[in-house]
């Protein structure tokens, strides 16, 4: 007897009645760049396709994303001024807060999460407090638990602590309890390693270190057992959604990540994942639209329950008009 598995592909019907993996454009999460201004919708060189937006048009794109069927945006802020302790990060009138509050008045269905982290506002560029000319792990607790208490006064639905300090979800679910904010949730970036998959988004953001690196917070990409470890700290600590950055060099971490534990899993598939498909496409190397949902299908058999993607709204327009 020959065995014929090609009759489960015969028809495109039949495909989709034995698919194994499902994407739906409620499991998407796009990013977003937010900046002071009025008008505002500047090009990321870098991220064709990406804008740095003003809230008037973050506003706009936030009704467009709903519409979509797409769930929810992060937010990243651009400061007007940054100084070395990221002042503008926990302020009541900064970018994020702003951006927070307008979505929220607009589309108050929409989930909002925000990216806590110093980078974008210290004027060295690092994630954290700068003591004797390294980053202070403890030093900086209590400043993401400002900035976190910030974002939720302002309505965000989740925070984000992106910074990879040790203890930091802890800290920000006890402020959060403290302060009465029980029902803001906590999406931890519990893995997130120092890639170079991140380099257009540090264009993007303005956060480029001034001096070394990330090595010494984030993780080393040689290591897998340690993703487990922090994974079960941050679940420890508080966290609703455990996050593994970036995405595709690490789906088996994602895959591990979440044999291991029993919270949604997230993964970002980042900034230079995202430009190289763009610049692949435009030069006719690709088709852009079939590599990005094989990418994301990828990310999505690997175990992740939500994805954080800057393709959410070219996906979910495929989704709603293509059978995939």
């Amino acid at each position: 007897m020959i065995i014929r598995p090609r009759r489960l592909r015969r028809t495109s019907h039949i495909r989709k009645m034995v698919r194994e993996t499902y994407i739906k454009a409620d499991n998407l999460i796009f990013p977003i760049f937010v900046k002071h201004g009025k008008g505002e919708r500047e090009p990321i060189p870098s991220m064709v396709g990406q804008y740095q937006l003003s809230v008037d048009e973050l506003v706009k794109e936030a009704e467009e994303v709903r519409s979509l069927g797409i769930s929810g945006i992060i937010l990243f802020g651009l400061p007007r001024v940054k100084d070395k302790v990221g002042s503008e990060a926990y302020a009541k009138d900064g970018i994020v807060q702003k951006a927070v509050a307008a979505v929220k008045e607009t589309v108050p269905e929409l989930v909002v999460l925000t990216d806590v982290c110093l980078c974008q506002y210290t004027d060295h560029g690092h994630c954290g407090i700068i003591q004797d000319g390294r980053v202070d792990n403890d030093a900086t607790l209590d400043i993401l638990s400002r900035v976190a208490i910030s974002h939720a006064e302002a309505g965000a639905d989740f925070v984000s602590p992106s910074d990879m300090m040790d203890g930091r979800v802890k800290a920000i679910r006890e402020i959060l309890e403290r302060d009465g904010f029980k029902d803001t949730g906590i999406l931890a970036y519990a893995v997130k390693y120092a890639s170079s998959f991140y380099g257009p988004f540090r264009e993007a953001a303005d956060s480029k270190p001034q001096f070394g690196d990330r090595r010494s917070y984030q993780m080393d990409p040689a290591n897998a057992r340690e993703a487990i470890k922090e994974s079960l700290l941050d679940v420890e600590e508080g966290a609703d959604i455990i996050m593994v950055k970036p995405a595709l060099p690490y789906l088996d971490i994602i895959n591990q990540v979440r044999s291991h534990i029993h919270l949604p899993v997230a993964a970002y598939n980042v900034s230079g994942e995202y430009a190289m498909v763009k610049a692949a496409d435009q030069q006719g190397w690709i088709d852009g639209e079939e590599v990005m949902m094989e990418m994301l299908f990828s990310i999505r058999r690997a175990g992740a329950d939500l994805i954080l993607t800057y393709f959410a709204k070219d996906a979910a327009k495929i989704l709603a008009t293509h059978e995939r």
